[in-house]
């Protein structure tokens, strides 16, 4: 009982150590278990809202609409749940301009279901239910009224990127018709598209750089009302993909096995057979015309051999008369009269060249005659034109019909490309790897502060240990008053810990992250498995910390530990060799130089504790200056040009007329810009850019046109990149990277995320699903998007395009059959907002598909959740450091008590001790600074370098300011522990410290 007593004596008279081991490992198992708290709320919420709204697994488009045929073949794939036939309609209509909306139609099978927020979901035709961010722009309410105007491409296959579009969407197969929605609509709900999560109300901006939409709004209708049995798209829920995590890699393979389905068999099928369809119903078409006009030119030959007909009776009739008057007329002349009258009353049979000489020459003498004969042959004449061109027409259309009806392309889509969705993983992704990484750093500072404070506290109890062992005491029990004591200090640190992790900075981060994403039904859970390893982490750490500590003093015998411990020896120091430098320092500064060489244990605690909080906060900011550079790097400074203008095909020659009528582009470059993808098998051959490396990565091919190839590096800065040691890059020189005809130049946003190198081999896939390996020659700087350079002859080559061969050695790309130029690059003349300015105008013309301003996307490019949670981590590696300094300056007060009641006693006034004490602590603390600002340089380019996101490359930055913030706060922090360690320099009674330890 004595021994429990003495025991908790002991603890409550180390009341700081307790609370430093407390706090530290508070701020460990809070930084471990909150942001991935925070995430996991988050992916949980959102997953259980997928499965509640039925958010495809599967998507599958057509360039040419899907029929009943294609529904059904999909149906009978293995794996598919369910499948819902989707129709939906490009629509216009007026809101300070031209704006663009999908309307789409709510499914009966319960895939993708709007979430109802406020008013009712539509029933009967004519009603829609809108997004909030309509309702925010075009400030109506439920109950307003909006007509809207369907566009000529009226099936939607908007969720597909491809710049190609999906034109051949309204062709049909003589049975199948496009959608057709009302046009005079009522709101009546408002609701949340589950395919895009983002908050209107948020931070919207920072999701400018990944939007995808290609329309500005969404409205949901009912089945009431909607024409048409062609299917613009197909979703697909798979078998046991609901009971997977969205998030998870479990839940992608379970999707994986059926999209390589559908991609292996049924897609080759029935493209091809839907293909077959339309040729059907063009040749029926034909056909059908050639019935039609046969049958109209028949009637119409009758209805001239009818007329010829007549004619010709009329004028038989006149010869006859005129023969028989003749014949008359001969008799007269005769022997007697009655012959005349016998001839008389018979004509005279004429022969038929006599006939047709006589028809001529009545015809001829006849003005009203002739002009009938001539209508009749105009009229023949015509018909037989009119046969001959028809006949021309529809064999030329025979023999088109091939060509001119496109080879049918299907997209399988998963989740990934859903733009919403993309952005809230990649964003949850992001932070979470930071989640990991940083209580790694929490934990070496705890377990190193936990052995300076332990080891401290059992060397203070030296001869009480000793004297515990000789009365027979086990070492283990007299172990056990350290363990249990820094036991309880993990424990109730760790506690509050969990509290902090699962409740305080989820919290945090909920709000942040939705001021960007809408996310129902969000609420915060405990992970009792997580938050017990959390803590256990932590408790192994500072419990080894400990035992190491016992085990050192325990080892010597009882004896040796009831004597005093001899003091350190002192020895001559480097700076004493510095003849000139040492005669110049003072007393006090050679004692505070040979106590910082004499204690070398507190020298290396005391300076890589401070190192390690000051290269936490040096991370924190170096993140943070990376991310808000971003978008100035590369809108300003990789991206040369100002404007990217980009049309539909068939627009592409009006585009180019608008943007050079208006007179502001000082130079340009024709480009065709496509969405496709970028794959790396995982091989291991040394093709790729690293052994056993895989993924995909969504990109932006671009392909320049070969007479114009050196013009690329004006309106883009190319500028070769490769690997250094962890995770470093090496740039080098601008406009030393040049594109040819060998290969294709990767960006390195994309090359990072995919192990990609110069000289690897990848999978490309164009606008049209295409795909062709292909060969690196560069990777590019890049930090925003990832744009893929090609050659107009390399891209003949990897894709078999008939109409861009042979353009190598043509006089230019205008005068041979090239690639379709649907884009254009431009710099342009005035300021950064007429420049916005100019490209908001430009989204309005109809030639137009999209206008992006650099300027614009620069000034705009913001990513708030980074900086939310950088603000956290900055604010506890404060919190860190604080508790370090605080745990450092009371073990040095302690281990040298009997020294300061010394100066004491030598007269040194209270403040020549807190200076003589303080000095040292500032000095290592300057130390401690000085290597833990270039170790958080370092730490934070390995850091940004876990930061994989899609589309986006983290190029370490670190401003000069945040390194005088990182060494200003950690100064401070060392003055305001000074301010707590004063008072208790003032304590020491010089007496009782002095006596004899013995």
């Amino acid at each position: 009982m004595a021994f429990v007593k003495d025991m908790l004596r002991m603890w409550a008279h180390s009341w700081k150590r307790f609370i430093s081991i407390a706090m530290i490992t508070l701020l460990g198992v809070a930084v471990l278990t909150g942001i991935y708290a925070g995430c996991r709320d988050a992916f949980r919420s959102t997953d259980r809202f997928f499965d509640a709204q039925g958010l495809h697994d599967v998507q599958v488009l057509s360039t040419a609409g899907l029929s009943n045929g294609d529904i059904a073949a999909l149906r009978k794939v293995n794996g598919v749940a369910k499948v819902q036939a989707e129709r939906s309609q490009e629509v216009t209509f007026d809101l300070d301009g031209r704006k663009s909306a999908t309307m789409q139609e709510i499914g009966t099978d319960g895939i993708d279901q709007p979430y109802l927020q406020e008013g009712r979901m539509p029933k009967k035709a004519g009603e829609i239910a809108v997004t909030r961010k309509f309702i925010r722009d075009s400030g109506k309410h439920i109950g307003s009224r909006l007509t809207v105007t369907p566009e000529s491409a009226s099936s939607d296959t908007s969720d597909t990127s491809d710049t190609n579009g999906a034109d051949g969407t309204n062709e049909t197969n003589g049975t199948d018709e496009a959608p057709s929605f009302p046009t005079k609509l009522t709101i009546v709900g408002v609701v949340l598209d589950p395919q895009n999560l983002s908050n209107p109300d948020g931070y919207s901006a920072m999701t400018s750089f990944r939007s995808t939409a290609t329309t500005d709004y969404t409205f949901f209708a009912p089945s009431d009302g909607v024409t048409g049995t062609l299917c613009t798209s197909a979703t697909l829920l798979v078998k046991g993909a609901a009971a997977e995590s969205t998030f998870d890699e479990s839940y992608e393979n379970t999707v994986k096995q059926v999209t390589d389905r559908i991609d292996g068999t049924v897609k080759t099928d029935r493209q091809k057979a839907r293909r077959q369809e339309l040729l059907d119903a063009g040749n029926k078409k034909i056909v059908d015309a050639r019935a039609e006009a046969d049958k109209k030119f028949a009637d119409a030959q009758s209805q001239i051999d009818a007329n010829r007909q007549q004619f010709n009776q009329q004028v038989d009739q006149i010869v006859s008369m005129q023969a028989g008057a003749a014949a008359a007329g001969a008799a007269t002349n005769g022997a007697n009269a009655g012959a005349a009258a016998a001839a008389g009353a018979t004509t005279p049979q004429l022969d038929e060249t006599t006939r047709e000489t006589m028809r001529e020459t009545i015809i001829a003498a006849s003005p009203e005659l002739t002009q009938a004969k001539q209508q009749l042959d105009q009229a023949q004449s015509q018909l037989n034109e009119q046969k001959a061109s028809t006949e021309q027409t529809l064999k030329t259309k025979e023999n088109e019909l091939k060509t001119s009806i496109p080879q049918v392309r299907w997209y399988v889509q998963d989740r990934q490309s859903l733009g919403g969705f993309s952005a809230l993983k990649s964003d949850l992704d992001s932070i979470q790897s930071l989640g990991n990484a940083f209580p790694i750093v929490f934990l070496l500072v705890a377990v190193m502060m936990s052995l300076t404070a332990m080891a401290r506290m059992v060397e203070e109890d030296r001869s009480l240990i000793g004297t515990y062992v000789g009365l027979g005491y086990g070492r283990l029990a007299v172990a056990s008053r350290y363990l249990l004591f820094a036991l309880l200090a993990c424990l109730i640190g760790g506690g509050l810990g969990l509290i902090a992790g699962f409740l305080g900075i989820p919290a945090f981060l909920l709000v942040v992250l939705q001021g960007m994403y809408v996310m129902p039904g969000l609420r915060l859970e405990y992970d009792w498995l997580y938050g017990s390893l959390g803590i256990a982490l932590f408790v192994v750490g500072v419990l080894a910390a400990t035992i190491y500590a016992c085990v050192q003093e325990m080892r010597q015998t009882p004896a040796a530990l009831m004597r005093p411990k001899a003091p350190r020896a002192g020895s001559r120091i480097l700076l004493e060799r510095i003849r000139p430098v040492w005669n110049r320092i003072g007393f006090l500064g050679k004692v505070t130089a040979r106590n910082i060489s004499r204690f070398k244990s507190r020298l290396i605690m005391t300076v890589g504790g401070v190192a390690g909080c000051t290269a936490l906060i040096v991370c924190g900011l170096a993140i943070n200056d990376t991310v808000a550079d971003l978008g100035i790097k590369q809108y300003r400074d990789i991206y040369q040009y100002d404007l990217m203008v980009v049309s539909d095909d068939s627009d592409a020659s009006a585009m180019r007329t608008k943007v050079a009528s208006d007179g502001r582009v000082t130079s340009s470059l024709d480009v065709r810009i496509e969405s496709g993808d970028l794959t790396v098998a995982g091989s291991g051959d040394g093709d790729s850019g690293k052994a056993g490396s895989s993924g995909s990565e969504s990109i932006q091919l671009v392909a320049v046109p070969e007479k114009h190839l050196s013009d690329l590096g004006e309106m883009v800065t190319l500028q070769p990149v490769s690997s250094g040691i962890l995770g470093t890059s090496g740039v080098g020189k601008t406009g030393s990277l040049k594109l040819d005809d060998d290969g294709v130049i990767v960006a390195q946003s994309a090359a990072s995320a995919l192990g990609v190198k110069a000289g690897s081999k990848v999978r490309l896939t164009n606008g049209d699903g295409v795909q062709a390996t292909a060969k690196v020659s560069a990777v590019n700087r890049n930090l925003i998007g990832s744009d893929v350079y090609v050659s107009e002859t390399y891209y003949a080559k990897l894709f078999d395009s008939k109409d861009a061969k042979n353009t190598k050695n043509s006089k230019s790309s205008e005068d041979s059959e090239a690639l379709t130029w649907n884009a254009m690059l431009a710099k342009l003349s005035g300021s950064d907002t007429s420049q916005t300015d100019y490209a908001e105008s430009l989204e309005e013309d109809s030639s137009v598909m999209k206008a992006v301003s650099c300027a614009h996307m620069a000034d705009s490019f913001k990513f708030d959740l980074m900086g939310a949670v950088v603000a956290l981590i900055v604010a506890l590696a404060g919190g860190l450091a604080l508790v370090v300094l605080f745990t450092l300056a009371n073990t040095n007060v302690s281990e040298r008590v009997r020294e300061m009641a010394t100066l004491k006693v030598l007269g040194f006034f209270d403040r020549e001790v807190h200076h003589y004490v303080n000095r040292e602590m500032m000095i290592l603390t300057v130390m401690g600074v000085i290597l833990g600002l270039p170790l958080g340089r370092l730490v934070g380019g390995m850091l940004t370098m876990a930061l994989n996101m899609p589309s986006l490359y983290f190029e370490v930055e670190v401003k000069p300011l945040s390194y005088v913030i990182a060494a200003v706060a950690t100064m401070a922090f060392a003055l305001l522990v000074q301010l707590f360690v004063n008072p208790v320099l003032d304590r020491i009674d010089p007496i009782s410290s002095l006596k004899s330890v013995e």
